[in-house]
């Protein structure tokens, strides 16, 4: 277990550092990319950590973990565009019904697909997990996105100041 909480630490710090250089929510695709992708391993890391899985959950859990992550990225990628689409064409004169009824319908779907993903991530748990490590996990979640948040706010402080 010891040896688990040094990598754990290891990689935490290595990715620390693409947190300070990324500027949230700004610069090219590929920033935002690699950014979404070391905070999804960070919160994989701790979440082994705070829930104590053992090699075998590890091994199930990651790799689809990673896989339903990636494919929720996609997702939320796409709703961007779809949603962009849809404020150009609200900002148009005149407003045509049929165009914003398409793109509604398309956000629709999109978000529908993104719950489809949740609730496979946590059918995975579930048969994956213990019960105490179900538990873990719903405190895990509001910790860690907590933690995020407070870490995101005073990176973006300092760099106000700059």
């Amino acid at each position: 277990m010891r040896t688990k909480r040094v990598i754990i630490l290891l990689l935490a710090c290595l990715a620390l550092p693409t947190w300070a250089a990324a500027r949230p929510l700004q610069g090219d695709p590929q920033t935002r990319a690699r950014l979404r992708e070391n905070i999804n391993t960070l919160r994989l890391l701790r979440m082994t950590e705070a829930l104590d899985l053992t090699e075998a959950q590890t091994a199930r859990l990651f790799p689809a973990l990673n896989r339903i992550e990636k494919e929720k990225a996609e997702l939320q990628r796409r709703m961007g565009v779809e949603i962009r689409d849809l404020r150009a064409a609200l900002d148009k004169s005149p407003v045509q019904d049929a165009d914003i009824l398409v793109l509604v319908r398309r956000v629709k779907e999109i978000r529908q697909s993104v719950q489809q993903k949740d609730e496979e991530l946590e059918a995975l748990l579930d048969e994956n997990l213990t019960p105490v490590q179900k538990g873990r996990y719903l405190i895990f979640l509001v910790d860690f996105a907590r933690g995020l948040g407070e870490k995101l706010n005073r990176v973006r402080q300092i760099r106000g100041k700059n």
